[in-house]
């Protein structure tokens, strides 16, 4: 410390930056911290004392030796000397490790911490060459990687365990589905992607036409949320689309965000009814899903809704419904022209206004045949046409806006996109199934504002593993003296 401020008194003297004060704290300040770290785990070394040392085999550890282990902590690594119990043909226990609240391996809770909120925003050579600049810890991009998925292990249990009151609110419960492709090693590909993977290419310099790298594994993307009701006419959404205006809409509040590649499509859908039932347990509320139109996923998302025996609304995003309406209008009107446009709104005031997908698909082909469009050019007409007829009884959208019901999937393409898309997307990245699936959590829990609380859950059920689970009885005995009363001046 005398050293530090003596260093300090000199450059102030001299004129020195900012900059250079702040490398210069950095770098001695950190080993200052160091030695002071390890001055209080030596303090706590001698003052352990002997205890009685039960194994949860019922062995009592009666051999006692003094042991040393090595830390690595934020300001970097640390001798940890400690008492040993041993007795033959068993583990030894450390009961010190446990009252200090030591990992198992060499990295402290500080440190995996860290690793754990990096990881989830950055690549792992990045958040080892951070950790190397930012704290006096080093930790290999190996290690990296194995404490992300440690870091993430008590996702499941502790969204399933989490005591959430239910919401008093008479917003509409909303839930979202979708799904992202992620690049995978070709070990932990789904097994038919890896069959279609492991066929050989037509051509060796590209792909020939239809072929697909069969590369990635979709990973369920799910979202709940509560929103206002919202009325509107079709007239406000038209003028929504032309000049969209900020403030006007009300805003998802206590939205819960995450992503699954390992778990099936199923069980991710099961997990988000199983969270909206939390928030709303005697289904007083409205729920509503939206949806893109996949068919697959509106028949998982109706068999969870019978699991739970609650009555849902299916809505189909409009902005799916509008894609296949410009794809259509470019059979008839130039790419790009105000009359592709004019088509589009009004056949999209026909579907906002009550019309029937069978109803609009039959004007459609009509013009069509009308045009005299041959089958090429005619299409996209067709598949839009298709589509609407496929989905007509979900195309209520005068009822859904008339009851202030959201009509777009926004919430969920966003999830999309910067829950994994943004992080698992990057140019070459090749993932093994169990790092893609700790960052999707990881991200998950930071996205939905529950990082904190989780990683207080995760350190409990680290010490549960860690510790209690080696002790008779699960109780651990304290090594170290009483804490002193804490005396209060009385005047």
């Amino acid at each position: 410390m005398d050293k530090i401020i003596e260093q300090l008194l000199a450059m102030a003297d001299e004129g020195a930056t900012a900059d250079a004060v702040s490398q210069l704290l950095a770098k001695d300040g950190t080993a200052l911290l160091r030695e002071l770290m390890q001055g209080y785990f030596d303090r706590r070394a001698e003052q352990e004392r002997r205890v009685k040392v039960v194994g949860v085999d019922g062995v009592e550890r009666s051999e006692v030796r003094t042991a040393s282990r090595r830390i690595e902590t934020p300001v970097g690594e640390i001798e940890v000397k400690r008492l040993l119990y041993q007795a033959p043909g068993v583990e030894g226990l450390a009961p010190l490790d446990a009252a200090l609240g030591l990992p198992d391996e060499k990295y402290t809770h500080d440190v995996r911490r860290i690793v754990a909120e990096e990881s989830a925003k950055s690549s792992f050579d990045e958040v080892v060459e951070l950790i190397a600049k930012r704290t006096g810890a080093h930790v290999p991009k190996r290690q990296v990687e194995e404490l992300t998925v440690r870091a993430a292990q008590d996702f499941d249990a502790f969204y399933r365990d989490r005591l959430r009151e239910p919401e008093d609110t008479d917003d509409l419960l909303v839930l979202s589905f979708d799904g992202k492709g992620i690049a995978m090693r070709h070990e932990d590909l789904r097994e038919a992607t890896r069959k279609a993977a492991a066929a050989e290419p037509k051509l060796h310099t590209r792909l020939a036409k239809g072929e697909k790298p069969n590369r990635k594994r979709m990973a369920q993307v799910a979202v709940v949320y509560s929103i206002a009701l919202w009325q509107r006419t079709s007239s406000d959404v038209l003028h929504g689309l032309r000049t969209p205006r900020a403030g006007t809409r009300p805003r998802p509040t206590n939205k819960r965000v995450w992503a699954s590649a390992e778990r099936s499509a199923q069980a991710v859908i099961n997990d988000a009814f199983d969270e909206a039932l939390r928030r709303d347990p005697d289904l007083r509320r409205r729920w509503v899903v939206l949806v893109d139109g996949q068919r697959d996923q509106i028949k998982r998302v109706e068999r969870a809704a019978r699991k739970i025996g609650v009555e849902i609304t299916i809505v189909l995003d409009i902005v799916h419904a509008l894609e296949y309406l410009w794809r259509a209008a470019y059979a008839f009107h130039k790419d790009g022209t105000s009359e592709a446009e004019s088509w589009v709104e009004h056949q999209l005031v026909k579907l906002l206004s009550g019309r029937s997908g069978g109803e609009i698909a039959k004007s459609m082909r009509l013009m069509a045949k009308s045009h005299g469009l041959d089958v090429t050019a005619a299409r996209p007409v067709e598949k839009a046409a298709g589509y609407l007829v496929k989905h007509t009884r979900l195309l209520h959208y005068d009822r859904a806006l008339a009851d202030g019901l959201p009509i777009a999937t926004g919430v969920i393409e966003g999830a999309c996109r910067y829950l994994v898309q943004d992080r698992m997307g990057r140019t070459g990245a090749r993932w093994s199934l169990t790092g893609a699936e700790a960052i999707l959590r990881l991200r998950a829990l930071r996205t939905s504002g529950d990082f904190d609380d989780y990683w207080q859950f995760h350190l409990a059920k680290e010490n549960e593993r860690t510790h209690q689970s080696r002790y008779a009885d699960g109780e651990i005995p304290n090594p170290l003296p009483a804490k002193r009363p804490v005396l209060k001046l009385v005047k």
